[in-house]
């Protein structure tokens, strides 16, 4: 039901929370109608209520709140609610808080708290807030303490400022303390340090200042003057300003005195009043910079002549660009006159289309100050262009004055050639990638054809026979290119060991073409060879000789059409033996001859040469005839004029030994031999195990080192082929761990790995092999061994 009107309206005056209390329904209050309230609380609320302080009152057991205008914005989202409610109920969340000071307000005692800090929610959310306050005990009419009255200012606003003052001033602190330049503070006509930085402090010595007067803290700069400046800038008020002033110091615990260079400032401190109270002393120690100019100076005497000794173009400049002093280099390279060349007339030498550029940066420089670097062609006296890189260097004075120039020019042609080079050579190493893929690619197709027809078993035999040379023709690609890399590999690498014996070449070259013919009538080609020396006798390896003449020929083969022709001719005389293969074919343009013979070099591949090669055959052949003390070279006529290659080797007139002795395949032993086979490519493993029963073998496959010792202990096989890279144990300990058994002193060990190096062999020869066969395996080698193990058996 609304509340009566109130007889006591009339004290409580026109505000909006005492027009608020008039039409307020109090029968929810604790303090119930106004009309009922003591004269106490009346006369209090009337006082706060008619106050422009914010203020509030508690009144009664449960200390219901009454307040006045100012003290809404303390109370923010909790007004009005909070009219006539109990104290702790409106300040819940900061009741623990006051509460202490609540009970001493209610006891009777008084209490005044300063930027009291409280946690409040006043807005719907937590803040942070602060006060200043106090409370008072209110008596009703028997004399007991009734409520409590407040008078209270939010000093929020205060606090956070003053907090954000000191960080400022600590923020100022440091970076009074931490600033690269001297800076002081001195107070009172006697100069006393107020304060001091760390520069500062160590430019004196880090000896005590603070409290002390300058002539105390430093007496030993008694006489330079300095004094003197401080009480003039002290009693005149004009600031003092000295550059590179020299002071004599005294070092700690040192009777020496050092002296330093020093820049800086006298400002006169003013205070309110505009009367002068200290200085503030701002600076840098430039010793070193003065240091320095002294010694620029003096050697400026001698720059002219250490110039002129430079193996470099060297010149002097006026500060607007101007050159008015060349060494003699320039004018040695130049071929040019000091009358030609003065002021401006270097541009002559400049490339016209590139002039306006560096005339540009040269012009920006000279305004801004910077040093000018740029690398452009300068003309020599011959007329050829050479790129020189230019550094220009301004020489200035004490005061940061340019007063000369020092420019030099480097001549970096070579450098540039030898980065292009790089480029290309990184350019070929890149096609090289992408060609040994497409290379390595190419052969998989057929065999993978050829292994789907096989998987037929309606295939008629004649068609099994051809798709097996397929597969074979192609693995021996594969390996050729592989063996290729290998080769260039270890001759770059110094690994190389040749086998030198005398050797005749005319066997070489019957080697070389027995192992081209194929190809050669593939492209029904007419290969011609014409020895006119009956003893062509060269100290050397004929497996390493044979490879360069059978690399020569078949990049003849490649680069030549169908039906082309080859000639390959031997020629002798005193000293020198020359081999020559000419063609007819797609010849070598100009730009690439100088570079056939640098690795992963090759000519443009067109889409009919399928057999396009890696770019390292030639490579290879130049190694190795340098390794021999020969040389070869290359000639072409231009595109589609044919090439010609020619080897020179070093004749030998050693009587002949023996020719080398052809391969003899040992007589097939028909005698079946039990064999082990462990590798963990089943695919591999389960391939060669067919091969071998064909040649009447019995073999078995294991794919694990562990597997196969367990089986070893029942049956003990003629020979056993292992590979190195086993998944449980390598190949090494493999054969280590059968040798142990009982019986396998008998058995031959055949390792099997794409590891062909000497060292390579001579660990598996350690480990107790008896044979070390490189992958892909050459099946006429593993034959063979098999067919000496099966005669040994049968002995």
């Amino acid at each position: 039901m609304p509340s009566p009107p109130l007889s006591a309206a009339t004290h409580f005056g026109d505000g909006a929370v005492a027009s608020l209390m008039r039409t307020h329904d109090w029968s929810q209050s604790p303090l119930g109608h106004p009309d009922t309230w003591p004269q106490v609380l009346r006369t209090v609320a009337s006082l706060i209520l008619n106050s422009k302080f914010p203020m509030f009152l508690a009144w009664g057991p449960q200390l219901a709140l009454l307040y006045n205008d100012a003290y809404v914005d303390m109370l923010a989202n909790k007004h009005p609610a909070s009219l006539g409610r109990p104290f702790q109920e409106v300040w819940s969340e900061i009741w623990q808080d006051i509460v202490p000071i609540v009970d001493q307000a209610m006891v009777g005692q008084s209490s005044f708290h300063e930027n009291l800090p409280l946690t409040m929610t006043r807005k719907g959310y937590q803040e942070s807030a602060w006060f200043t306050f106090s409370y008072s005990s209110i008596y009703d009419e028997r004399g007991s303490v009734a409520g409590m009255y407040c008078a209270c200012t939010e000093t929020t606003q205060q606090v956070l400022a003053a907090r954000e003052r000191k960080t400022e001033n600590e923020h100022l602190r440091q970076l009074f303390q931490q600033a690269p330049g001297i800076m002081a503070v001195l107070r009172d006509k006697d100069h006393v340090f107020e304060l001091a930085n760390e520069a500062y402090h160590q430019l004196v010595g880090h000896r005590e200042l603070l409290g002390k007067s300058i002539r105390e803290a430093l007496p030993e700069i008694k006489g330079q003057g300095l004094y003197e400046l401080l009480d003039s800038v002290y009693q005149s008020g004009e600031p003092y300003v000295g550059r590179a002033v020299p002071v004599k110091l005294r070092r700690p615990q040192s009777d020496q005195l050092d002296e330093y260079y020093i820049d800086f400032i006298y400002q006169p401190i003013r205070d309110a009043s505009g009367q002068v109270t200290g200085i503030f002393i701002e600076g840098s120690d430039v010793t070193e910079v003065v240091t320095a100019t002294q010694a620029l100076r003096e050697r400026e005497k001698h720059l002219r002549q250490m110039c002129n000794t430079l193996p470099h173009l060297a010149w002097l400049a006026e500060p607007d660009g101007q050159i008015f002093w060349f060494n003699d280099r320039w004018y040695e390279y130049t071929g040019t006159t000091p009358e030609q060349m003065t002021g401006w007339g270097w541009q002559s030498l400049h490339d016209p289309e590139l002039l306006p550029a560096v005339l540009a940066y040269y012009r920006h420089c000279l305004d801004s100050g910077e040093p000018f670097e740029m690398s452009f062609p300068l003309r020599s006296a011959s007329g050829e262009y050479r790129t020189f890189f230019t550094r220009t260097t301004p020489l200035r004075d004490k005061n940061g004055t340019i007063l000369q120039w020092l420019g030099t020019n480097t001549d970096i042609h070579e450098i540039e050639k030898v980065q292009e080079e790089l480029k290309a050579s990184n350019r070929r190493k890149d096609e090289f990638l992408a060609m040994l893929a497409h290379e390595l690619r190419n052969p998989l197709a057929p065999i993978g054809s050829a292994a789907e027809l096989l998987k037929h078993s309606s295939a008629e035999p004649a068609i099994v026979i051809k798709t097996a040379d397929i597969i074979s023709r192609q693995v021996g690609h594969m390996t050729g290119l592989i063996d290729d890399l290998l080769d260039v590999s270890r001759v770059t690498r110094g690994l190389v060991t040749l086998q030198r014996q005398p050797v005749n070449l005319k066997a070489v070259i019957d080697d070389a073409v027995e192992q081209v013919s194929a190809m050669i009538e593939l492209k029904r080609q007419r290969l011609s060879v014409e020895v006119r020396e009956s003893q062509p006798i060269v100290e050397g390896d004929r497996t390493r000789l044979t490879q360069v003449i059978a690399n020569i020929l078949n990049n003849a083969n490649r680069y030549t059409p169908e039906q082309g022709s080859i000639l390959l001719r031997l020629e002798a005389d005193a000293q020198y033996i020359e081999i020559t293969v000419q063609d007819n074919g797609v010849g070598i343009d100009e730009k690439l001859l100088p570079h056939i013979f640098d690795l992963f070099t090759q000519a443009e591949r067109s889409p009919d040469r399928a057999q396009g090669g890696l770019g390292v055959g030639l490579a290879l052949v130049r190694s190795l005839v340098e390794l021999h003390d020969g040389s070869v070279r290359g000639k072409s006529g231009g595109v589609n004029k044919g090439s010609l290659f020619t080897v020179r080797l070093p004749r030998s007139w050693q009587e002949r030994l023996s020719d080398t002795p052809s391969d003899c395949e040992s007589q097939k032993n028909t005698r079946s031999l039990d064999i082990l086979i462990v590798d963990d490519n089943i695919d591999a493993a389960e391939s060669l195990a067919m091969l071998l029963e064909v040649h009447g073998h019995r073999p078995r496959v294991d794919s694990r080192g562990d597997t196969a010792l367990k089986k070893l202990v029942e049956n003990m096989p003629h020979a056993m082929i292992l590979d190195i890279g086993l998944p449980d144990m390598d190949g090494y300990e493999l054969a280590r761990r059968i040798r142990e058994l009982t019986g396998a002193d008998e058995a031959t060990l055949i390792a099997l790995t794409g590891y062909g190096k000497n060292e390579d062999r001579e660990r598996s020869k350690r480990a107790g092999f008896d044979h070390h066969l490189v992958k892909p395996v050459v099946i006429k080698e593993l034959i063979g061994i098999l067919n000496d193990v099966a005669s040994h058996q049968h002995r």
